[in-house]
């Protein structure tokens, strides 16, 4: 898997132009150093440099690499900068908000690490869609809130940060009659009963436009433990970004429903969303360099 250490060592494979001085710079062996390297490319699958007697060079997968990487390693330096200045944030309260799906895997990975780092801190989570978390939100009922954001954007009363994109997967149970087809079509999936959280929009226009169905959810529900405790345990499909069902995938517990390509194309939009022209508290401040520090970039 890739890490920061190893993004650093390619980074400064760049700068420096050879292995000799980056190991130097790196205070690494040049062995340590190449294996970095090659840790990193087995881990994209890819080769990223051109070695030759002069030096290195960038393939074009290394240079996309090292665009992320750039950006990644100056994130987290302003993490660690701004994280240093709240040392003394001992006490005080924050009124979170969250989408049911963020609520999934996200935020509870960035409160545990806030808990760690400041137990002083009062933590209030609501998990609602991000209509609810709108009108909560302006109403001072909460300060910050992590939700899909595709139908907030243009909201002037509202300050976004996009984080980034997941891809979109139906899912059943291992054993469900559709598990071992392939390349499904939408109609074949809506022969049974779709269960989702509050869909976007957009969502719903496409799901409504490739299925021919208005109404295309058969059963609405804005807690996702609930939709995957349902799913495990009827005929009942649901749909969600990959980074919530990921563990689940991997244990066995659930399985991807693979669709013709083009059939059905979605992501998730998670964002960050406070309101416009209001300072955020030290504590939201904090939940907030967390919440990034997890994002995709």
């Amino acid at each position: 898997m890739t890490n920061l250490q190893q993004l650093r060592h390619f980074a400064a494979l760049v700068e420096h132009g050879n292995f000799a001085r980056a190991a130097e710079a790196a205070h690494l062996s040049q062995p340590a150093l190449s294996r970095s390297i090659q840790a990193l490319e087995a881990s994209l699958d890819c080769r990223l440099l051109d070695r030759h007697t002069r030096g290195i060079s960038l393939t074009v997968h290394g240079q996309v690499v090292l665009e992320h990487a750039q950006r990644l390693l100056a994130g987290s330096r302003a993490l660690e900068n701004a994280v240093s200045q709240l040392d003394n944030l001992e006490a005080g309260e924050l009124l979170l908000g969250s989408g049911p799906y963020p609520a999934a895997r996200l935020v509870p990975q960035a409160l545990g690490r806030m808990a760690s780092d400041w137990p002083r801190v009062r933590v209030k989570l609501l998990i609602d869609n991000w209509q609810g978390l709108r009108e909560r939100l302006l109403r001072d009922e909460l300060e910050l809130f992590v939700a899909d954001i595709r139908d907030l954007s243009q909201d002037p009363l509202l300050s976004i940060q996009a984080l980034g994109v997941h891809p979109g997967v139906m899912f059943s149970r291992p054993d469900h009659p559709l598990a071992e087809r392939r390349n499904l079509d939408i109609e074949e999936l809506l022969e049974y009963p779709l269960a989702a959280t509050r869909l976007p929009e957009s969502v719903e226009r496409e799901l409504s436009s490739v299925s021919g169905r208005e109404q295309p959810v058969s059963i609405q529900c804005d807690n996702f433990m609930v939709l995957k405790a349902l799913v495990a345990q009827s005929n009942v499909l649901s749909m969600a970004p990959w980074d919530v069902i990921a563990d689940d995938v991997s244990a066995g517990r659930l399985v991807i429903l693979p669709l013709r390509h083009n059939s059905f194309n979605q992501h998730s939009a998670y964002g960050l969303v406070s309101r416009a022209g209001h300072t955020l508290s030290p504590a939201a401040q904090a939940m907030r360099l967390q919440i990034l520090a997890d994002a995709p970039p």
